[in-house]
């Protein structure tokens, strides 16, 4: 898994010196301006904004030393046209003095609650990590890349998931996207996954292994002691997931789609969708539409690619609100490997959207290799 990570932030550091140089050029300026001006003008005042505009970038330390510079450099004014006696000057300082304290006391509240950001930040990707861990990249004769992109920087988490298990047999993936955003789609998300690790290798086929998931997902929505004033709409709530079974020893693979865009095989420069004659509703609408389930078999041979993918990518949209054409941007390449794929995809996703995506999104690459390989 490659999720988009957020940089590490120290509090520790010194905001960097060519900004630091702004404010004191500012009260340089000032200052001599001030000096040199007619008795009648009166530059004083101006000098505020030097720890205004440091307490922008700046922790509360740094902005009370540049307060007190601008308060000297005040001073000094004061001296050298009349003496600080002067009622102009006196309020000129008392004012300074006020207002430098003020832009001290902002810089320490943004420092704080930059800190707390940067914790939560801190939280959600380890979070992400239990929750919706790092797929093998090698799991029999497969091989396989994803990548997780988060909407928002603040929140490296939501409701697209994806994971893989292996069997006796071969090796069973599934990916999902909750209806919903916030801690209840972490919630279903995680309650997804963990009856798929739990279940995956003792369910004999996959229609048995969806059944189960699906009576999972109900079973909760259904519970009434998750209905509370915050989830009254929890009644709306469903999953869409495909889950693929691949065969070690059969160049096939085996789909169920449960409402969820359909995945995509790469093969020979040309792209197809795995369109299922028969898709079944998402889970957890069982009290809604009846659901019969039942898997699709495709040819899935050696150097072939699946591409799974949530919404998020196909709905991302540009500055002309066109959707992003995975297809298209998938053609050609066929004949790379699933992490070349993906990071490429990432890229391009990225450039569509003009580096801000809407809603969370996921991708999976699968590529059966042989078995000697």
């Amino acid at each position: 898994m490659v999720p988009r990570r957020l940089k590490d932030h120290r509090w520790s550091q010194e905001p960097p010196q060519l900004l630091l140089t702004v404010p004191i050029m500012m009260i340089v300026i000032v200052t001599v301006v001030d000096i040199l001006a007619p008795p009648s003008v009166h530059l004083g005042p101006f000098l505020v904004a030097a720890p205004a505009v440091t307490a922008s970038f700046a922790g509360p330390r740094t902005t009370a030393c540049v307060g007190a510079i601008a308060v000297a450099a005040q001073a000094v004014v004061a001296v050298v046209r009349t003496s600080l006696a002067d009622l102009n000057h006196s309020s000129q300082l008392i004012i300074l003095i006020l207002m430098s304290a003020f832009a001290t006391s902002f810089a320490a509240r943004r420092e704080r609650h930059e800190r707390e950001v940067s914790q939560l930040r801190s939280v959600a990707t380890a979070a992400q990590e239990v929750v919706l861990k790092p797929l093998p990249q090698r799991v029999g004769s497969l091989r396989i890349a994803s990548v997780y992109l988060a909407a928002e920087s603040e929140a490296q988490i939501g409701g697209d998931l994806y994971a893989a298990a292996r069997t006796a047999h071969g090796t069973r993936i599934i990916i999902g996207d909750v209806r919903g955003k916030g801690l209840e789609a972490v919630g279903d998300a995680a309650l997804l996954l963990g009856a798929f690790r739990g279940a995956a290798h003792r369910q004999a086929d996959l229609p048995a292994l969806m059944a189960f998931l699906e009576g999972t997902v109900s079973s909760d929505l259904d519970d009434p002691a998750a209905l509370d004033a915050a989830t009254e709409d929890r009644g709306e709530a469903f999953i869409t997931a495909a889950a693929l079974d691949i065969p070690d020893d059969e160049p096939v693979l085996h789909l169920i789609n449960c409402g969820h865009p359909p995945p995509l095989l790469l093969r020979g420069g040309q792209v197809s969708p795995l369109e299922v004659r028969d898709p079944a509703p998402p889970l957890g609408l069982t009290d809604f539409v009846e659901t019969e389930l039942s898997e699709e078999q495709f040819a899935f041979e050696h150097g072939d690619i699946v591409l799974l993918y949530t919404d998020g990518v196909i709905e991302a949209r540009n500055r002309e609100g066109a959707f992003y054409p995975l297809a298209e941007r998938v053609d050609g390449k066929a004949d790379t490997s699933p992490d070349a794929l993906l990071a490429h995809l990432c890229r391009d996703l990225m450039r569509h959207v003009g580096g801000h995506l809407g809603d969370d999104a996921a991708m999976v690459a699968i590529e059966r290799m042989p078995r000697h390989s």
